[in-house]
């Protein structure tokens, strides 16, 4: 297994390389009873790449630096060996103050976490709890007050509930970072910097990114102490599997192309991104006067909505669903034949993601990008950081360039994934250490060896 970090002059120092395993079978792990029969249950006998390299060095309480798309089956990879760990004795949940605590960036990314965890751990006396915002706190501060053995959460949220004494971290002996570059993008960098300044520095560390920018290597080097380095999702893995193609076109144009391709015979399912909220909107009702029923997700549709639409998309009631990046970010759903960038997204990280949501689980999967003339500079971006030309449409033809339109007031604002709280708002300097200092006492340091918890059968 290749180390991408290894010609990165960001990389990080002391890094372990994860060797490909012969691991086959789930059953050579020797996981706690209760969880071989919760796999058992799912009919789970093969792990996936990222669980066979990643499962076997998390259940030795090494930290993981792992470097995977959704669809992998990451979520597995951290939570069998947390569970492992915290169902292999008997412990008490105390009150606001959680053993292991998993971030993630928004809350549908946070409430299949907490399924996955309940499912995994379904034979285990453990509480797992959700933080997030956009819904009433008080819910969510009585289920800590009974105790939580696993808290996941999201950045703004968790904060709050820090803030006003409801939650206390310094019990904890697990953390686990979910899409971290995600994170990034979405502005929640004060954020995880106050979070990890709380951290003791006796934990394991597990750290899940889709892509490795040198701000997140930064990150990873606060956090991570000897990580082991996890990588499933190598740059060319989603040029190998989904078919991308660019059509160039006036921002009048869009509309038409769009329809044209959803009534297409081979689209199935079909998402379709949008850069703004009142974008969204807009997608979603010319795509109805012309006969097409959409899904929307986006962070003004309250939680209810946004899964009532998932659910309607999942369940094939409505093949087509328009999403926000901020939205879109968790869903967890199979057989979507089609992406559709309608608008290019302004970070070029985002496009890898958004195209990730076809081609799951070794299916083929087709990605088509629209691209008007005041999206050129972000087609360049997103070419630079695949190494590639994205393959043009031959009827197409390229515009000339235009200046950015200014969002107006249904442009997407960066958080959403927590509270309302702004986490541009927060001190970058009130928390967390830099990369170069190692000393004691610089809040959120890790230990100076991991903890070794088991060891793994031969």
């Amino acid at each position: 297994m290749t180390n991408r970090l290894r010609d990165d002059p960001f990389a990080l120092p002391h890094i372990q390389e994860s060797l490909d395993t012969p691991l086959k079978t789930f059953s050579e792990l020797k996981l706690i009873a209760p969880l071989e029969r919760a796999l058992k249950d799912q009919n789970y006998e093969i792990p996936t790449p990222i669980q066979a390299q990643t499962i076997p060095h998390a259940l030795e309480g090494k930290d993981i630096l792992g470097c995977a798309q959704t669809g992998t089956g990451k979520t597995a990879a951290f939570a069998l060996p947390l569970l492992d760990f915290l169902g292999g004795e008997k412990r008490i949940a105390q009150p606001g103050r959680p053993q292991a605590l998993v971030l993630a960036p928004t809350r549908e990314l946070a409430i299949q976490i907490g399924d996955s965890m309940r499912v995994y751990g379904k034979h285990l006396k453990l509480r797992t709890v959700l933080v997030f915002g956009g819904v009433n706190q008080n819910s969510q501060v009585r289920e800590m007050q009974r105790g939580a053995h696993i808290l996941v959460a999201t950045p703004g949220r968790l904060l709050d509930l820090m803030e006003q004494g409801h939650i206390n971290l310094g019990e904890l002996e697990v953390f686990i970072l979910d899409e971290a570059d995600r994170m990034l993008d979405m502005g929640f960098l004060p954020d995880l910097k106050r979070i990890i300044a709380k951290l003791p520095d006796d934990r394991q560390s597990m750290f899940f990114s889709a892509t490795m920018p040198p701000k997140i290597v930064d990150l990873a080097n606060q956090l991570l102490f000897n990580p082991i380095s996890v990588n499933v999702t190598p740059k060319e893995t989603s040029v190998k599997r989904i078919t991308q193609e660019l059509v160039f076109c006036d921002r009048g144009e869009k509309p038409e192309l769009l329809r044209q391709i959803v009534v297409g015979q081979n689209v199935d399912r079909v998402i379709v991104f949008t850069r703004t909220k009142r974008g969204a909107n807009v997608v979603a009702k010319k795509l109805e006067q012309s006969g097409t029923e959409a899904a929307i997700i986006h962070g003004n549709k309250s939680q209810a909505a946004r899964q009532k639409a998932l659910a309607a998309f999942r369940d094939k009631k409505v093949r087509v669903l328009v999403a926000t990046d901020v939205a879109a970010r968790g869903i967890d759903i199979d057989n979507v034949t089609h992406v559709v960038n309608y608008d290019l997204p302004n970070e070029p990280e985002a496009y890898v993601h958004r195209i990730g949501r076809t081609g799951r689980a070794g299916a083929e999967g087709i990605a088509i990008s629209f691209c008007s003339g005041e999206e050129l500079d972000d087609l360049k971006e997103i070419e630079k950081l695949l190494g590639m030309k994205i393959p043009r449409d031959p009827n197409s033809v390229m515009p000339a360039w235009e200046p950015k339109r200014k969002p107006g007031g249904g442009g997407q604002r960066r958080g959403g994934g927590g509270s309302s709280r702004r986490s541009g708002q927060a001190k970058a300097s009130s928390g967390g250490r830099k990369p170069a200092s190692r000393g004691p006492g610089a809040g959120g340091q890790r230990r100076s060896k991991p903890k070794n918890r088991r060891h793994v059968a031969s």
